[in-house]
């Protein structure tokens, strides 16, 4: 009886084992249908419908320029923007924007310190300044940390609840939020850093009464600027940039 037990048993486990296999390679397929025909640096019919437009085609550097406002030095990249040597602090979209939500996703290289500007005005710098004292930075390092420097922090204003960043040569989707006073960094599906820019009343003071290295008072920063990628001196690529304007 023992034996027969065993063997039903491991008939079972067979079943069970085979209905397994059947369930992943029905997912697997279902997955690759859902991807299929999805290319990057186009919008789908549901995104243009929903308002998004596309500020990269993948082909071309319409719309972009460096920070001096001249033309890139470095060439699409494989379908991607990558703002090493482009020829200044960052590359810029031509127009500027007030309230939306930037959807983008990125990869960066082994080391690489990089990131993501937002309502950056003027384009000129202040004197001693470089222009990212213009804008609002959203990190993108190299680290496993989560502090003041790391991915998806509010770069030296708020840190992040975690580090949802993939490992680096691994690509990652961020969405970014400027909602009037608000600012809020979704990275890879995790809400991880909001900012309410009106508590922010003390030049070089975070509302807690700690230090920054900004003479900025974010209360009365700009809250309509340049979209910037920034070359912090190490490769790191862009795609499939989409924005949607929120508000008239």
């Amino acid at each position: 009886m023992a034996g027969a037990t065993s063997e039903g048993y491991s008939r079972s486990a067979a079943r069970v084992n085979h209905a397994m296999m059947k369930l992943a390679v029905t997912c697997l397929f279902c997955i690759l249908l859902v991807n299929e025909g999805k290319k990057d640096n186009e919008l789908t019919p549901e995104e243009a419908l929903a308002g998004w437009v596309l500020l990269f085609d993948g082909k071309k550097l319409d719309g972009w320029m460096t920070s001096a406002e001249k033309p890139s030095k470095t060439p699409v990249d494989d379908g991607c923007l990558n703002p090493y040597r482009s020829g200044d602090y960052m590359l810029v979209h031509r127009e500027e924007h007030s309230d939306f939500v930037l959807s983008l996703d990125f990869k960066i290289s082994k080391g690489c310190n990089s990131g993501i500007f937002v309502r950056t005005h003027p384009l000129a710098p202040r004197p001693g300044k470089d222009v990212g004292y213009n804008g609002i930075e959203i990190a993108i390092d190299d680290t496993t940390g989560s502090g003041f420097h790391d991915t998806g922090a509010i770069y030296d204003l708020v840190k992040p609840k975690k580090n949802a960043m993939k490992p680096a040569g691994e690509w990652n989707h961020i969405s970014i939020t400027c909602d009037r006073n608000i600012i809020e960094v979704e990275l890879n599906g995790e809400k991880v850093t909001r900012m309410d820019l009106d508590e922010w009343k003390v030049s070089g003071k975070r509302p807690d009464g700690t230090d920054h290295k900004f003479d900025v008072a974010y209360r009365d920063h700009a809250r309509k600027g340049y979209i910037g990628l920034q070359d912090h001196g190490a490769p790191c690529w862009f795609k499939n940039i989409k924005l949607k304007r929120l508000g008239k």
